[in-house]
């Protein structure tokens, strides 16, 4: 079941990156010619997909991958180049067709459908590994444990996905941005400790047994996101 937070959150993300942030987000993810502070953030971003796909296996063939939030589809085409059957899907359509033209024609062993919707929707099937690069960074800590619990009805692996760590920095962009509020800004990214993500986890049955197994930090002046990898204890 999804919270009222959660729904509300959703339709907030969807209607930013689908029309708000198209145009930015597709400079941002291109080899374009950017300002100091994104290519700060591309850079951070480029760090974080490599830590990411360093947890997973290196050989995918026979693997199924959900790539929850896959934006541009950088991070599936590097999943499938490895042999993996890649699901990856947005709640945007306008960066699932910006995923598709910028998909190479040939992936090797593997391959990428590209598909418009919630990553929760139990229709979608099961997995082997599931990753979220960066699209549970604006959901509150409930939500986040509710969304892995949710997920690891259907996932036989590992769950690795990124969280906005709660630092000093991060706490008072947060802070800022809630005094200063802009229509046009992005919906505020939810910093989180990894101990109290912890204890949201611990309440909930469907993630008995899981555990978070291994954490890295990435920090590139504006960006900053923390990976976390979920396993079966």
């Amino acid at each position: 079941m999804t919270s009222a937070t959660r729904n509300t959150r959703r339709s907030e993300l969807e209607l930013y990156f689908d029309r708000t942030a198209v145009e930015a987000w597709k400079r941002l993810t291109s080899d374009a010619p950017v300002g100091r502070i994104r290519a700060q953030v591309r850079a951070g971003r480029d760090t974080m997909r490599d830590t990411l796909l360093s947890w997973l296996p290196q050989d995918m063939r026979g693997l199924r991958v959900l790539d929850a939030g896959c934006g541009t589809g950088a991070l599936a085409v590097e999943a499938a180049r490895r042999g993996a059957d890649v699901l990856a899907i947005d709640i945007s359509p306008s960066l699932i067709d910006m995923a598709r033209e910028r998909t190479p024609k040939n992936l090797g062993e593997g391959s990428i459908t590209f598909a418009v919707g919630d990553m929760l929707d139990p229709s979608l099937g099961t997995f082997d590994h599931v990753v979220a690069m960066d699209s549970l960074i604006h959901y509150v800590g409930e939500d986040i444990a509710q969304t892995l619990g949710s997920l690891a009805q259907r996932t036989r692996g590992s769950m690795v996905f990124t969280v906005a760590p709660r630092t000093p920095a991060l706490t008072l962009l947060w802070v800022m941005g809630r005094m200063f509020p802009r229509s046009d800004r992005a919906p505020a990214i939810e910093p989180i400790a990894k101990p109290t993500l912890e204890r949201h986890m611990g309440k909930l049955p469907q993630l008995k047994g899981w555990t978070i197994h291994r954490s890295q930090r990435v920090s590139r002046s504006f960006y900053i996101s923390e990976a976390l990898e979920v396993k079966r204890s």
